[in-house]
């Protein structure tokens, strides 16, 4: 076994490198960790993901360092693995997304130009462009490599981000809102089930397309009204259990009473 932790007078990324080393090693290491795969370690990576996302929405810096060290520890993690099978190792991460960085941000390391934030992701489309041509994909959609397994609110922010990019975009807000409101009344209309799935979904694309032309962020705004329904509740629960009442055998009426009460309590109404 090894004799204690990884020497602290490496770098910190040194270090962090070389426990995983420890952690990974087929003689000496930690069984769990040595039977880990890429595929083992997927449903891992994305719980770390939406817990730095609660991290970064606490706005705690304290939940942010914890949480953002667990997210680079997977990242850690797949590279020993690579390592270890011989396919790559930290070093080509680093080198590829240092690399790409580089390339993707010529009118900082160039003698590339831009006025503002949507020229650079113009700029960045066009530049994935042209590496799709490079690598043989020149064929492939602009819409393509978006992850089809991201949240379907935050892929059609993603893939109509790209659209809108290329051109394909409203004019104005009032033609987006338009498009809204049209597509409430088609679904008021719509008859079967199957018609008002399909378009309750044209109208949650048509919202997240006036998120855009808004510049918000749909699953950001969503997760933001997540959490004021969340505290809300909460408050009309415990309100109720204050009353003696049984919330779930209240009439509508009492229960709009708790959640205005609970609206106007509770903070970011």
């Amino acid at each position: 076994m090894t004799s204690g932790p990884v020497q602290q007078d490496l770098g910190a990324f040194d270090s962090l490198l070389a426990t995983m080393r420890v952690l990974r090693d087929s003689k000496d290491g930690c069984p769990w960790d040595i039977e880990q795969t890429h595929r083992s370690l997927r449903h891992t990576l994305l719980e770390e993901t939406y817990e730095t996302l609660e991290a970064l929405d606490s706005e705690e810096p304290g939940h942010m360092v914890e949480e953002l060290g667990d997210l680079l520890i997977q990242v850690v993690f797949h590279a020993q693995i690579g390592q270890d099978n011989g396919t790559f190792t930290i070093q080509d991460v680093i080198r590829g997304i240092n690399e790409k960085l580089l390339r993707r941000h010529p009118h900082i390391f160039g003698d590339a130009h831009v006025a503002d934030s949507s020229e650079v992701k113009v700029q960045w489309d066009q530049i994935k462009a042209q590496e799709r041509q490079g690598n043989g994909q020149g064929d492939r959609s602009a819409l393509d490599g978006v992850p089809k397994s991201m949240p379907a609110l935050a892929y059609a922010q993603a893939i109509q981000g790209r659209a809108s990019r290329a051109g394909f975009a409203w004019e104005d807000d009032a033609q987006v809102l338009a498009k809204v409101a049209e597509e409430v009344e088609e679904l008021k209309s719509a008859a079967s089930h199957e018609e008002q799935e399909r378009e309750l979904g044209d109208l949650l694309l048509s919202v997240v397309n006036a998120a855009s032309r808004m510049g918000v962020e749909a699953e950001e705004a969503l997760r933001g009204a997540n959490n004021r329904f969340y505290r809300r509740y909460v408050h009309m629960e415990r309100s109720s259990k204050e009353q003696g009442l049984q919330m779930d055998k209240l009439p509508l009426e009492s229960k709009l009473h708790l959640w205005r009460e609970a609206k106007s309590s509770t903070a970011d109404a």
